[in-house]
């Protein structure tokens, strides 16, 4: 098992690093309804779920996911590195910060945060028509999204890319239901850090794939 990430060609991510800036606190909201989905090449979503988005000139934006993960800045992610940035996305999740991502916080996710989620499913326009049913934020909510959505699906090694995996590095449709092993709709911690784990040995497994090169080159 390896103790460090050089998915994707560490050089590649090297290059794109070198010119990238930090994300800001709040650019995890950039998407939002109405927010019609950019082009392949400007979105990325990161294995925790959390989108970076680039400008017109700018490097692909896996290079600031991997500026914001990589804290020690010497161009390799840990696997403590990697776990700690999959924490901080889920305390941005956790709106009331009540220790679970609840079924209202994983629908905000989809519907205002990465609407282009929904997009790469459907093949169409991210605007959401639920968002007057979304409970507002604050405590005690619980159980499943108030649209009736069941955790989404884990992608198995030979699925069509969709969802999230058209923007990220792993096949994962839907990174934050995936983590929901229990399938109660209350994805806690543990949870999340125990994906955050797998992601880390499948992502180190997978620095041949000439589609992975391609994102990081900017393909679509």
């Amino acid at each position: 098992m390896k103790s460090t990430l050089a998915a994707c060609g560490l050089a590649l991510f090297l290059a794109a690093c070198a010119t990238a800036d930090e994300p800001t606190q709040h650019e995890h909201r950039e998407g939002g309804a109405g927010h019609k989905p950019p082009p392949a090449a400007t979105l990325f979503i990161s294995p925790a779920g959390q989108p970076f988005h680039a400008g017109p000139g700018e490097p692909y934006p896996v290079a600031k996911w991997f500026a914001q993960a990589n804290k020690a800045h010497d161009g390799k992610l840990t696997r403590a590195e990697f776990r700690a940035d999959a924490e901080a996305f889920f305390h941005v999740l956790d709106e009331n910060h009540d220790g679970v991502v609840d079924g209202f916080e994983v629908n905000d996710y989809e519907q205002n945060v990465v609407p282009e989620i929904i997009g790469a499913y459907s093949g169409g326009d991210t605007t959401s028509s639920a968002r007057s049913g979304r409970g507002g934020r604050g405590g005690g909510r619980s159980g499943p999204a108030p649209n009736g959505r069941q955790p989404g699906p884990s992608a198995g090694a030979n699925a069509v890319l969709q969802g999230a995996a058209v923007y990220g590095l792993l096949n994962e449709p839907e990174p934050v239901t995936a983590t929901d092993t229990k399938l109660d709709g209350r994805i806690t911690l543990a949870e999340f850090l125990a994906a955050a784990d797998r992601r880390f040995d499948r992502t180190a497994t997978t620095n041949g794939s000439a589609r992975r090169s391609s994102l990081i080159r900017g393909g679509v």
